[in-house]
């Protein structure tokens, strides 16, 4: 059942089309990888669903339609976590995590809330009262992710969460991405690691100017050729060593 459904999907910079009539499907409690190049327009179709860029077509979520505005959007379930992190460098962790939560009421709910991420990311527990731009680069991904959960969110999109960070790092993070979908989130991942991205969702698209060239499950695209040469210039297939 898609939880999500885009359809006929056009947006503009100016007068330049940057999105073509896109249609998309996001399965409930799944992961769904959304691959392509820098510019194909990856960032540009999760900015569209969060009420950041004016759009064209329908967006329905869980079956009513979306509204363009972010805070209703945050409001429905729908979360960003934005690429480059984008934490509050003079803010505490504690405090990165309560802004998180701003639809949230209640003082004990915030705090069961903040006591979840600590259990989910300890290294944030031992950082809690030191300023958040004072964390190595992996540990500030933590925190944008955390803070993201603060939200309670359905649906939660992550941008480039593996950009820039060391090997050992990123199997972190998409370790992380997959006790999220454990816990029933459903999760819409934008990313340049093919690889990774096609390992651990369930369905992917794959961008290009755009446009749709590409769709299937994760362990078909993986099996792909023509998605191999393209992300590693080679002719063998993802899944290979």
């Amino acid at each position: 059942m898609a939880l999500l459904e885009i359809r006929d999907l056009r947006v503009f910079y100016g007068a330049l089309e940057a999105i073509h009539g896109l249609d998309l499907d996001i399965e409930e409690k799944s992961i769904t990888a959304i691959l392509g190049s820098n510019g194909a327009g990856k960032t540009t179709i999760i900015n569209a669903i969060s009420g950041m860029l004016h759009r064209i077509g329908n967006i329905v979520f869980g079956g009513r339609l979306l509204s363009v505005k972010p805070d209703r959007v945050v409001r429905r379930g729908i979360v960003q976590v934005p690429e480059g992190r984008q934490v509050f460098p003079g803010l505490t962790v504690e405090e990165n995590l309560r802004l998180g939560a701003f639809t949230v009421r209640g003082k004990h709910k915030m705090q069961s809330l903040m006591e979840e991420q600590f259990n989910v990311f300890p290294r944030l527990k031992e950082r809690r009262n030191q300023d958040a731009g004072t964390l190595s680069g992996g540990e500030q991904q933590m925190l944008a992710i955390a803070r993201g959960l603060m939200a309670k969110p359905k649906l939660l999109m992550l941008d480039e969460p593996s950009l820039g960070l060391a090997p050992l790092i990123v199997n972190d993070v998409f370790n992380i991405i997959e006790n999220i979908h454990a816990q029933g989130i459903t999760v819409l991942l934008v990313e340049q690691n093919a690889k990774k991205s096609l390992s651990v969702c369930q369905n992917a698209y794959v961008i290009e100017n755009g446009k749709i060239i590409l769709s299937g499950t994760g362990r078909e695209l993986l099996d792909n050729k023509q998605i191999a040469h393209a992300y590693l210039g080679a002719s063998r297939t993802l899944g290979e060593p």
